[in-house]
């Protein structure tokens, strides 16, 4: 499992999928999160807005998993 490196109590679900790199654009998160192919906390999430903050773990399809650590 991956470390995704954060210096703000929070990131948005979106962005943190960005930082990631898994996704290019806002407009790519936010599809990839409306079809359920992102998993929070083992939950799936259909909000872009999601607040992630230290020890979630963000699962996505073909992807590898990501915790977020400050």
């Amino acid at each position: 499992m991956q470390e995704l490196k954060i210096d703000t109590d929070f990131i948005k679900l979106g962005q943190a999928l960005k930082l990631a790199a898994i996704v290019t654009s806002g407009v790519e998160a936010k599809f990839m999160i409306q079809e359920e192919q992102v998993m929070v906390n083992d939950e799936v999430d259909a909000r872009r807005g999601r607040k992630l903050y230290e020890g979630d773990v963000v699962s996505v399809e073909g992807y590898e998993s990501f915790k977020i650590v400050k």
